[in-house]
């Protein structure tokens, strides 16, 4: 149950774990830096695969490849050939960059993005199978994680701006999001709602930036368990491992003068229940 370190990356800004199981790692990226990162348990080795334009969130395609989404396009690129090729490119007066993503069940994709200036004009877009976008919501000035429930039909999205984890009924022939409910609000003391992951048994492990926590939160929006960080910046989350229950968890903070060793990597921890494979993402241009 205690974190574990895995390597020493310093991330600025560590987001977006996401375990690939065909090719046994998960990837992660220090967004600022450019840079987007392997790290292979079975040989604890951490790899640089890709640096250029920062990404912000990526997706696992069906065909194996990654789905990044940098400031203004959204690109294909495969790990193996570290070919990178645009698919959309895409930036309104709203964004200064996509932020976290999160593929849905048919394989379109669901893109927040932090507003320009910070200002409470971003949100969460809607990408679909055919490349076409549309917003689907708005009012935050920070779009973070987003998580399944376990049947499907709700979609949980973090607005760090607000600090409140909202629910949406999701429809799954169009990918329309309604019923907008504030699930959980998180005190000024837990730290920031930041991204997150969703257990078998519906229970969201929501990180918390400047928190030095997961929050364990059960379906009825109750806290039921706090997993603590020797970092303040807890990012992300995601399960996966073999059988999928292992929680991969990127944290921020490194690449300063003033960080501690441990901020910026990347940390491990068995929180007991699994977790499931990520939507694969098939948006094709």
């Amino acid at each position: 149950m205690t974190p574990k370190k895995l390597n020493d990356t310093p991330c600025n800004t560590g987001e977006n774990p996401l375990w690939h199981p065909e090719h046994a790692c998960v990837y992660y990226t220090d967004i600022p830096a450019g840079i987007l990162y392997r790290y292979t348990p079975t040989t604890q080795a951490t790899d640089i695969v890709y640096r250029g334009d920062p990404v912000g969130g990526f997706t696992r395609q069906f065909d194996g490849s990654l789905l990044l989404f940098r400031v203004r396009d959204i690109a294909r690129f495969d790990p193996k050939s570290g070919q990178v090729r645009v698919l959309i490119e895409y930036t309104d007066e709203t964004m200064a960059r996509f932020n976290d993503v999160h593929a849905d069940p048919i394989g379109r994709v669901y893109a927040g993005t932090i507003g320009r200036d910070w200002k409470p004009v971003g949100g969460l877009y809607l990408v679909d199978l055919d490349g076409s976008i549309r917003r689907v919501t708005t009012g935050s000035a920070c779009s973070n994680g987003m998580a399944f429930s376990p049947d499907e039909s709700t979609l949980y999205w973090h607005c760090s701006s607000r600090r409140i984890i909202f629910a949406y009924d999701y429809d799954r022939a169009n990918g329309d999001l309604s019923g907008e409910r504030a699930f959980y609000s998180a005190p000024s003391d837990e730290g920031t709602p930041d991204g997150t992951a969703m257990d078998e048994h519906g229970n969201l492990y929501s990180c918390r930036w400047d928190g030095a926590r997961i929050c364990v939160i059960d379906p009825a929006g109750k806290k039921i368990h706090e997993h603590h960080f020797p970092v303040p910046k807890v990012s992300c989350a995601t399960f996966g491992g073999p059988n999928h229950d292992e929680l991969f968890v990127t944290t921020a903070g490194g690449g300063r003068t003033e960080s501690k060793p441990d901020e910026g990597a990347l940390y491990h921890l068995r929180p007991g229940p699994r977790g499931r494979a990520a939507f694969l993402s098939r948006v094709q241009n």
